[in-house]
């Protein structure tokens, strides 16, 4: 079977974050590697399935917000993952169809269902770029033949940074990718808490760094250093289930407090450049 002209990697030994995010997710595109690392993920935090859907729904808001409500109509997503409907484009092109959605990912498996991310509107345009968020030259470069950095750029970066360990200078890698974006330009992010619980997510983040990568989740307060020098806009950094409810538009809408931080597990914010 192939995709985009790419052949679908068949399944190794080790579980992956995308995969197992897909499984979290509902989704199909995961091996049995993956189901096998997600049954002791799910011990360890048993909210594992309902914080990934709660970060979803984020992405799917911020997206809306940024295009509807800052009238942004370029954006680049970084660690993008498996397709799965609606896609950033689909969200932000339903707004504006003349929105252009750059992805990002190092997943060959993300590759090879890269056509899934291609099929934007007529109006706009869509691109995908096969690199790692630890290349942001390399990212930036190629993002340039289809954004225009002299005009204010959403960057997407949301669930990804918590596998980036501070060795490898997370914060570092936002000031380069956010430094050549214009004024008026956003940063979407999401994170894994490591303090909005009693103590599951920090298990949940042992069973990775253990049996899948290396993985680093941060507090609030190591989260808000990434929005340094930036304006956050309301409600500020939350966890995702309390972000903009209003923004969702969901068939079955949710409620506000039906779903708890210590379930949700993520911390979320969109902020501006100024």
């Amino acid at each position: 079977m192939e995709e985009a002209g790419h052949q679908i990697p068949q399944p190794g030994t080790k579980p992956h974050t995308a995969r197992l995010y897909d499984y979290f997710l509902g989704g199909k595109t995961h091996y049995a590697v993956d189901r096998e690392a997600a049954v002791p993920a799910l011990s360890a935090n048993p909210h594992a399935m309902v914080a990934a859907r709660q970060n979803r729904e984020f992405m799917h808001r911020a997206a809306r917000f940024v295009a509807q409500d800052l009238g942004i109509r370029q954006f680049l997503d970084i660690g993008t993952g498996i397709p799965t409907e609606p896609n950033l484009h689909q969200v932000t092109q339903a707004i504006a169809p003349e929105a252009r959605v750059v992805y990002s990912d190092n997943d060959p498996i993300v590759l090879a269902h890269a056509r899934a991310l291609m099929s934007g509107t007529p109006q706009g345009k869509t691109d995908y770029i096969e690199a790692d968020i630890r290349e942001p030259e390399r990212i930036l470069e190629r993002a340039r033949q289809t954004l225009d950095f002299g005009a204010p750029t959403a960057l997407s970066v949301v669930a990804l940074l918590h596998f980036v360990p501070d060795e490898d200078d997370p914060y570092g890698l936002m000031r380069h990718l956010l430094a050549p974006l214009a004024p008026g330009s956003a940063l979407v992010l999401s994170h894994a808490a490591l303090d909005m619980d009693d103590g599951r997510m920090a298990a949940l983040a042992e069973h990775y760094r253990k049996a899948v990568t290396p993985t680093q989740f941060r507090t609030r307060e190591e989260t808000a250093r990434f929005f340094d020098g930036l304006d956050l806009q309301d409600p500020g950094i939350t966890p995702t289930c309390e972000w903009r409810m209003d923004l969702d538009l969901g068939p079955i809408r949710q409620l506000p407090g039906t779903v708890s931080a210590a379930e949700a597990g993520v911390w979320a914010g969109v902020a501006v450049k100024r």
